[in-house]
């Protein structure tokens, strides 16, 4: 069976994207399925995780491959990695050019991180339209999420009537999600009988069903 492609994709910075990569990439290997993932944004944040991870603990992880890509190559890197894998993540760039392009075109679904807040709701736009040009579903994730309920709820009416789909399981605002990745691990393996891994063990396993 060939793989899930996930592309993770935002336009606007600081929304969580490659921390979500990161995670789910773990997450997809914790379950026994053998992931890679591919790194185009130029900032290169999740293939120095993945680095760090591998410089700290002799093996980055088995089943687990980060690869770092730009331009033409893409496609078939993707099309490769898929043949040999379960799951294939990629990090995208923030902007809609070529390469972003290319990465949503392949994906099985696009995967857009949206925190909540008016502006972010806002930059989930372009984002959005890209997929749906490429004919290919689109579902966010609400990251970062505060207790305040009812900010929440607010961006919540306004991101469904975009007509966009919400993911059930959404990421809370917790320090851990940054600080594991700076060992170059994981909250599941940081804290693995937690509330974060349990949100984002669950939040993988929706991804996937709902994978094309």
């Amino acid at each position: 069976m060939a793989a899930k492609v996930i592309t993770v994709a935002q336009q606007k910075g600081g929304a969580g994207k490659t921390t979500l990569a990161a995670h789910l990439a773990v997450a997809y290997t914790a379950m026994g399925r053998s992931v890679a993932a591919v790194d185009i944004d130029p900032q290169q944040s999740l293939s120095m995780w993945y680095r760090l991870r591998g410089e700290r603990f002799g093996d980055a992880g088995a089943g687990l491959l980060v690869n770092q890509l730009q331009g033409w190559r893409l496609k078939n890197e993707v099309d490769k990695l898929a043949r040999d894998h379960d799951v294939v993540i990629v990090d995208s760039p923030p902007h809609a050019e070529t390469e972003a392009r290319i990465a949503v075109r392949s994906a099985s679904i696009v995967i857009v991180p949206v925190q909540p807040s008016p502006m972010d709701v806002w930059a989930t736009q372009p984002t959005l339209e890209l997929a749906a040009a490429e004919k290919v579903p689109a579902l966010l994730v609400l990251n970062r999420v505060p207790p305040r309920a009812n900010l929440t709820d607010e961006m919540i009416a306004q991101i469904k009537e975009s007509g966009a789909q919400i993911a059930k399981n959404r990421v809370g605002n917790r320090v851990a999600f940054a600080s594991a990745l700076a060992e170059g691990r994981a909250i599941g393996e940081v804290q693995p009988s937690g509330k974060g891994a349990r949100e984002m063990a669950a939040l993988a396993k929706e991804i996937l069903k709902k994978a094309q």
